[in-house]
């Protein structure tokens, strides 16, 4: 396995899901500076609670930000549209009552 694995498979997923370092930063607590270390050139490999808690901020598995290949491991979600993917993170921003309209308006959908 290349010693870079983890660089380029968590570079290529922020990438895909459109996250900034500092967008990871701010979702695992884990600083910037150290992030930049994962993503440098010496690929600096993370401890495994800061791998775990990036693949939780990606929904992805540590697996895949490991070995590169989401097809070698069980099923850890559901491949997902890069539209999807933008969908899910704005309604995380949103508060409780946007929550529930969204909500409203899908079900008013689906029910069509």
């Amino acid at each position: 396995m290349k010693m870079n694995r983890f660089r380029e498979n968590l570079r290529s997923e922020l990438n895909y899901q459109g996250i900034t370092v500092k967008e990871l930063s701010a979702r695992t607590s884990i600083p910037i500076a150290t992030i930049d270390c994962y993503l440098g050139a010496r690929a600096t490999i993370p401890s495994v609670d800061a791998a775990f808690r990036i693949a939780q901020a990606l929904r992805v598995s540590v697996e895949y930000l490991v070995i590169g290949n989401k097809a070698d491991i069980a099923p850890v979600q559901k491949k997902i549209s890069r539209e999807a993917r933008d969908i899910i993170r704005w309604v995380e921003n949103l508060n409780i009552e946007q929550c529930r309209a969204i909500l409203n308006i899908i079900s008013t959908l689906i029910n069509k």
